[in-house]
């Protein structure tokens, strides 16, 4: 079915703008990229000793296909670790690529590894503050893999948090090649995770023991597969599948059975057959439906330091104020936790993807002539896989929600407007989640109270210091300074206080979960406090107004601008600042996203 729905007029300004600000770096990328593939297939310009190099220690059949030239050869870029549970199926993952490939007549090699660190792991410890750096080191660790030139395509297999943009920005450094992303579906449905946070919060409070939420935790997080809330992970799937970089459909199915091993073998063809050229593919309209899409879903904020660096490896310039353009005429179409109280597998039993993305093609909010790993034409993601034999096939005829408390259309959405809100103001820019947030909390004046830590505000509430209304500050959190790590443990204790009737919010020039959502928290701060922000200047007991409907975040007065920025000791400690200061040397303020691979003027 071909998509006759007139674009809004919204979506086509905010694209316009982008490809305007764009002109030159994307046209020096895409130059880069013709340059590249301008040339014979790779492995012609190597010589004797570096082809035997690459096939040393391939089987008969593969050395005979290389040495010809003739066939395809598709490199492998994995992010397998047996500690992340959405990682752990990749493990054998290769073998099945490697014969696939073989069943096309061409090849198949693991061309590299990239690290992959679970930020459930690290929350509130002092990894999680080597997390966001952790997306530039996965970028240059795709890049080494794919440096060798001796492959025709690329398959990359990554699901989580900076896992997925580094692969993006790495991969895009080879765009002139084809790739296709290859998903690990999420772990089947456990504890609830409304019952997981109650118990957490119950914690908090000191009213159940830590047997107790070991056991709540195990039973949410218990097999192999993605966590199931809708946060950094399940967004990342949500923004490749709607670019058109991963199959239709392949984002939320689980991990183990025929239907998931079928959906591999199709991404070797995909890469073989009908997938573009990825920098080709990746232009400012598929960064555009990304942001929607995301919108749409309520989807995680660090995606508006992710995406801006994945466009910029693309030679494509977005802002924060795109994402609040688009944000005020994009509904909620989706209720997903933290946002609701389904899962991801729910949200796949309900029509999933297809639906969505089917939904925001008839309402004229995504470009749809656009490339995709499946074939021209976004239409191709109205599909949802399914099998026969040993093949998948993708069938077009689920159109509409299987369950409206979940996914909507957008003549009856959950909300009007998108999931994500730019906050401007005497501290500076900021952006927040609204998505899960109450309507009559996403207004909240206060006094502030100023932390430069998490355990700082934590015992400060197990004091009984915290029993009134107020808007917590974390300074000192940002790239520079931290590394920007996720506050989320802040979010049972801000969640208790504000379930006891207090009104409470967060301001800080860090970051928070993609999970979080259902306390205010106005988060990326820029500029960061270690580069003289204002967020740095507030005290004890100023006035703070956090307004999300007017998009507006002010302290009263003028005479505490005037303040000095004064560097408390806790921040010059702790893995941020004592390790890769070649990656805080080169990161941007937080809005720009911060990458090596960054292109523009």
């Amino acid at each position: 079915m071909l998509n006759a729905i007139p674009l809004h007029p919204v979506v086509t300004e905010v694209t316009q703008k982008i490809t305007e600000r764009s002109k030159a770096s994307r046209a020096r990328y895409l130059a880069d990229m013709t340059a590249a593939r301008s040339a014979e297939p790779p492995r012609k310009h190597l010589s004797c000793g570096n082809l035997a190099h690459a096939m040393a220690a391939c089987d008969q059949t593969d050395k005979d296909l290389l040495a010809v030239g003739r066939a395809k050869n598709v490199g492998i870029v994995t992010a397998f670790n047996d500690m992340l549970s959405a990682h752990q199926p990749y493990q054998h993952y290769p073998d099945q690529l490697k014969a696939q490939a073989r069943e096309l007549g061409g090849s198949a090699q693991v061309a590299g590894g990239v690290p992959a660190m679970c930020d459930g792991v690290t929350q509130g410890r002092g990894g999680m503050e080597l997390s966001l750096f952790s997306r530039d080191l996965i970028a240059m660790s795709a890049a080494v893999a794919m440096s060798h030139d001796v492959f025709d395509a690329g398959l990359y297999l990554g699901v989580c948090d900076k896992i997925v943009p580094g692969l993006v920005i790495g991969a895009l450094r080879f765009g002139h090649l084809p790739a296709v992303f290859v998903p690990a579906g999420p772990m089947s449905t456990g504890l609830s995770n409304s019952e997981k946070v109650r118990v957490r919060q119950l914690f908090a409070e000191g009213k159940a023991d830590r047997d107790a939420l070991l056991a709540a935790e195990s039973a949410s997080y218990h097999s192999a597969g993605t966590c199931t809330f809708y946060g950094t992970a399940n967004s990342n799937q949500m923004v490749l599948e709607v670019m058109g970089l991963q199959l239709p459909g392949s984002s939320f199915v689980p991990p183990s059975g025929g239907l998931r091993d079928a959906l591999s073998r199709a991404a070797v063809t995909a890469a073989f057959e009908t997938a573009p050229a990825m920098g080709e593919l990746a232009d400012e309209k598929a960064f555009v439906n990304a942001i929607v899409a995301l919108l749409a879903s309520g989807g995680s904020t660090n995606h508006t330091l992710h995406l801006m660096a994945m466009a910029a490896a693309a030679g494509v310039k977005l802002l924060w104020d795109d994402f609040a353009k688009l944000s005020a005429v994009v509904p909620l179409l989706c209720r997903i936790y933290p946002n609701g109280t389904a899962d991801v597998n729910h949200f796949h039993a309900a029509g999933g993807t297809a639906v969505l993305i089917g939904n925001l093609l008839d309402a004229g909010l995504l470009h749809e002539e656009v490339n995709t790993v499946a074939g021209f034409g976004l239409n191709h993601y109205r599909a949802t896989p399914k099998l026969e034999g040993d093949k998948v096939v993708w069938d077009t005829s689920l159109t509409a929600s299987l369950d409206e408390d979940i996914i909507r259309t957008a003549a009856e959405p959950f909300s009007a407007n998108g999931g994500l809100q730019l906050l401007t103001g005497n501290v500076g820019r900021s952006v927040i989640k609204v998505s899960a947030v109450a309507p009559e909390r996403q207004k909240i004046s206060a006094p502030a109270k100023v932390f430069h830590s998490q355990q700082a505000l934590k015992d400060a509430f197990a004091a009984g210091e915290l029993e009134q209304d107020f808007i917590a500050v974390l300074s000192f959190q940002g790239p520079k300074a931290k590394g920007m790590p996720e506050l989320h443990e802040l979010t049972p204790v801000l969640g208790v206080l504000q379930d006891r009737g207090f009104k409470v919010a967060l301001v800080t020039d860090g970051r928070m979960s993609g999970a979080s959502g259902k306390v205010p928290a106005a988060i990326h701060m820029s500029p960061e406090a270690l580069d003289g922000g204002n967020i740095a200047k507030i005290r004890d007991g100023d006035m703070i107004h956090l307004d999300c409907i007017a998009g507006s975040l002010l302290v009263d007065g003028e005479e505490w601008l005037e303040r000095e920025v004064q560097m408390p000791e806790i921040a010059q400690q702790g893995y941020g600042r004592e390790l890769f200061s070649g990656f805080r040397s080169l990161v941007s303020e937080a809005e720009k996203g911060g990458s090596f691979f960054n292109l523009g003027e």
